[in-house]
């Protein structure tokens, strides 16, 4: 007994000072459980912890236990009270769905056993993730509605998963009866096309197959519709999801979609279908539109010089737009047509190339894990990657006429401090220059400035720069805001777990001229300046406040509330105006903020304008691509290629179109940029499509790299610069 209680003193007496200095035992209780420091738990549950205290976002220990799939920390926890069917305020999920998104069995059996409520859904997840384990987890300990296990049944066959199928036969499942009505072919034959929904930015593709409806929406499992009548339908795998086409003239114009207690309407794509129909009549295939370079407007030759300075993220105040009279359209990575030269770098950046006179510098960061990689594409996992073996920053300066490497320096040597998300890298700044100086930032590694010949100038600690998921700071993600060089200052957006900021320092010597705290969770865009009238104001994106501050000193000028929990996109300015947005589910918000703003100018209800919010949108912005305003049309770019060009005064839609097609599984990270009426958007797969600008889509041209491509291009004169995973390209005419 004396034991028990010297080891319950020594866990609370271990603990962190702070804790205690601040009462947080909450805060303390949560990190614990993260960690599986049960000692520690326990400790604090004796000391008065809250089992059930709340995160910002609702969850409690139990979650965190729960997602690590720690058994005896469940066990513990609920011992003392913790609530086990909890749900948090921003997923709707309770620990049980946390264990089965993470596949931790073990823990799915004990919550279930606990009387966790929700083993359906983990039946669900379980087939839809093909995990045979969780799927027997569900079937062996919980009693499950007899149309759950019919549609885990469609579901499980559908994906053609047969040990799942077997599994699910052996507990009892049946499919459900089609419905008794018979649809006459000749009127099922009205619904196929493709349906879309401006507002959600989804579009759903119907084919018939026997007898029945098949729905595919990109990165989404098909479903399979019954008629019940003429026109309603009702899907197989899923109960409770069942649509009905309005049918005009003999065609289906749109559906309504009943998910639950939501409705949607989709209207029939018609353009697509216009052309398919011309095919069929002249029994020709559809031909595509032969390429055309447009001549630059006479405006444009009068009004600019050829862009040669490519300064930071995106160009000149990341407006990605250059000026060029010959830029190229076609070229070919794989073939070497049009390439002017290819230069090999080791190691992962995410880091766009920038260009000044001649040179062109690129930052790399080179692991001595070899079996670490990247995964791209479409998905949404959080946790990290694993690699901390040492890696080796890098910053290089290249010829821009030859490809030749001029000079390399090593910015710093030795494991990461904060982990990598599995889709970035060590290197995901983009570097700033100003012809003068070069500055690169590597994140928790430090802020390093060089001269143009790659002398070190100055270098610089920024603190732990750990950016990640705001709703559990263990999983780490790596930073990703670019520096930006005003005048004599260079200045730095550090959105973090804790502590954030916001720093400008002296260009010549690295000393911290301001510093303003920002009440702000994780967040990756980079800060956009922009001087008119007198004014300098520099732009943020973040979680809880759009904000603009004034350079010189760091003061804020004024704010506005309404964003994602996940801020990526870089703002940007045209038509006096500022283009704010961001896409992280459910709030996507697309503002465009008139440049007097001053105050907090936050909408309020369901205002989509005020005095300085010259047009809004809830929906529609996109998660990592900044959108590019070009001439009068502002164009966005969403991660699965559907690009959404608008009037960048008013707001009004003139079109929305998936690069590749519908149905494509290409993935859009990097950001569109643009030059001589093209727009130039880059896959993840090396693909880079070139649409005609203007209010009506034109794909022009698509070009292969040949190589994964995350970085966001550059342009220089007449020529492209493209950083991919393993080289850096020029290309042109």
């Amino acid at each position: 007994m004396l034991k028990k209680y010297f080891s319950l003193w020594l866990g609370v007496m271990l603990l962190p000072n702070f804790v205690f200095a601040q009462t947080n035992f909450d805060e303390a209780l949560w990190e614990a459980t993260r960690k599986g420091e049960i000692e520690t738990v326990k400790a604090l549950l004796a000391k008065g912890a809250d089992v059930n205290a709340k995160t910002r976002y609702g969850a409690t220990a139990l979650f965190f236990a729960a997602d690590r799939g720690n058994v005896d920390l469940l066990k513990t926890l609920l011992e003392h009270g913790a609530e086990i069917n909890a749900k948090d305020t921003f997923y709707s999920a309770t620990p049980l769905s946390w264990a089965a998104y993470n596949n931790r069995v073990e823990a799915v059996k004990l919550l279930i056993a606990k009387g966790a409520e929700g083993a359906d859904d983990v039946l669900m997840i379980g087939v839809s993730e093909k995990n045979l384990d969780l799927v027997k987890a569900a079937l062996e300990n919980a009693k499950l509605k007899p149309e759950t296990l019919s549609s885990a049944l469609a579901n499980a066959k559908n994906s053609g998963s047969a040990e799942i199928v077997a599994a699910l036969e052996q507990a009892g499942a049946m499919l459900p009866p089609e419905p008794a009505y018979k649809i006459d072919p000749q009127k099922l034959a009205r619904y196929p096309g493709r349906y879309g929904n401006k507002s959600l930015g989804m579009e759903i593709a119907f084919t018939i197959k026997d007898g029945k409806l098949v729905a595919t929406t990109a990165g989404r499992p098909p479903l399979t519709f019954v008629a019940t009548d003429e026109t309603n339908f009702t899907a197989i795998e899923f109960q409770g999801i069942a649509i009905t086409f309005n049918v005009e003239g003999g065609q289906a114009k749109s559906f309504t979609q009943q998910l639950g207690q939501s409705q949607y309407v989709f209207d029939r794509v018609v353009a697509e279908e216009a052309k398919s129909a011309e095919a069929v009549v002249t029994n020709k295939p559809i031909a595509e539109p032969e390429p055309v370079v447009t001549a630059p407007s006479k405006k444009k030759m009068a009004n600019g010089i050829v862009t040669k300075h490519w300064p930071s993220f995106r160009g000149l105040n990341a407006s990605g737009v250059a000026q060029s009279f010959n830029a190229p359209l076609h070229w070919n990575a794989e073939k070497s047509e049009n390439i002017k030269w290819k230069t090999a770098v080791p190691g992962l950046s995410h880091a766009s190339p920038i260009v000044w006179e001649d040179r062109v510098f690129i930052t790399t960061a080179i692991g001595s894990d070899t079996s670490s990689k990247l995964r791209v594409g479409l998905y949404g996992d959080v946790a990290p990657d694993n690699d901390v073996s040492k890696h080796t920053w890098e910053i290089s300066c290249l010829d821009k006429k030859s490809g030749k490497i001029l000079w390399e320096r090593v910015a710093y040597e030795g494991a990461p401090k904060v982990k990598r998300h599995t889709k970035a890298t060590q290197a995901n700044s983009t570097p700033a220059t100003d012809g003068k100086y070069v500055v690169a930032l590597f994140g928790a590694e430090g802020m390093y400035c060089y001269d143009m010949n790659g002398k070190l100038v100055w270098k610089k600690d920024l603190g732990n720069l750990d950016s990640g998921w705001f709703y559990d700071p263990d999983y780490q993600w790596g930073h990703g805001s670019s520096p930006v060089i005003y005048k004599n200052l260079v200045i730095v957006q550090c959105d973090i777990q804790k502590n954030s900021f916001i720093a400008a320092y002296s260009l010549k010597d690295g000393e911290q001229v301001w510093l303003t705290s920002r009440d702000e969770i994780p967040s990756w865009g980079t800060p956009t300046i922009h001087e008119s009238n007198g004014r300098a104001q520099m732009i943020t994106n973040g979680t809880k406040h759009i904000r603009s501050y004034d350079p010189r000193t760091g003061k804020e000028l004024w704010r506005l509330a309404g964003n994602s929990e996940i801020a990526v996109p870089t703002p940007i300015i045209a038509h006096d105006l500022i283009y704010v947005t961001s896409g992280y589910r459910p709030i996507q918000p697309i503002y465009a903020i008139r440049l007097e703003a001053l105050g907090d100018i936050s909408l309020q209800d369901t205002a989509t304008t005020n005095a300085h919010v010259a047009w809004s949108k809830k929906r529609g912005g996109p998660y990592m691509p900044t959108p590019i305003v070009y001439e009068d049309y502002l164009y966005t770019c969403a991660n699965n290629g559907a690009v959404t060009c608008y009037n960048a005064k008013t707001g009004a839609q003139m079109y929305r179109e998936r690069l590749g097609g519908q149905g494509s599984a290409y993935a859009f990270t990097a950001s569109p940029i643009a030059a001589d009426d093209k727009i130039y958007f880059t896959s993840e797969d090396g693909e880079i499509f070139v649409v005609q600008a203007g209010p009506k889509y034109e794909l022009l041209a698509t070009n292969t790299m040949g190589e994964v491509c995350m970085a966001t291009p550059a342009f220089s004169e007449n020529m492209l610069i493209i950083r991919t995973q393993q080289h850096v390209f020029g290309i042109g005419n």
